[in-house]
């Protein structure tokens, strides 16, 4: 892992693991914020609990298994995106700055949208991020390229060899024998 990445990861993940661990201690202070966004999404998804507490609790431990995954480099690409996927809802419930009618509240929420919009985007590099290996994809397209140059030169030297061939047979024909 490069020094970067070493870095990197545990700084990007320390505030998921510090706002999940506040999320399941104490679900009560982002529950009525969180109930706008999460009421609609419970009612289509019948495997989630049925309380708000509940769910800000269920969000906060993916943020803390995932944050710690992150931060320790472990299945990095795929606590990024659990990670992506609990910040979404989190910032849509809680830095709702449109709705604010005081202009500093409003300007301190969005801040704090934007700033989840920052690390949403690291996320999504995190995400994408292989570290210096090839990707599944790129190497999938590059055994295929590979596969695609050996079978035109083994088509080359098919052709290449068929015409000695049938020269040499076509004068063994007429020799007599």
């Amino acid at each position: 892992m490069s020094p970067l990445r070493a870095i990197g990861r545990p700084l990007l993940a320390s505030m998921f693991i510090a706002g999940g661990l506040d999320s399941i201690r104490n679900p009560e202070a982002v529950a009525p914020a969180a109930e706008p966004v999460v009421r609609p999404v419970a009612d289509r998804i019948q495997a989630l609990p049925d309380r708000t507490e509940q769910i800000v609790r269920l969000n906060g431990a993916v943020q803390v298994a995932a944050g710690v995954l992150l931060g320790l480099g472990r299945m990095p690409r795929l606590s990024a995106l659990a990670l992506a996927a609990t910040l979404v809802p989190t910032t849509a419930a809680g830095h709702r700055f449109w709705e604010t009618e005081d202009p500093s509240d409003r300007a301190r929420q969005r801040v704090h949208f934007l700033k989840n919009l920052s690390m949403l985007g690291g996320l999504l590099i995190a995400a994408d991020d292989t570290g210096g290996a090839p990707s599944l994809v790129w190497r999938g397209r590059h055994a295929a390229d590979s596969l695609r140059r050996d079978v035109r030169l083994v088509r080359r030297s098919v052709r290449a060899g068929a015409r000695p061939a049938a020269t040499v047979g076509r004068i063994g024909a007429r020799l007599p024998g």
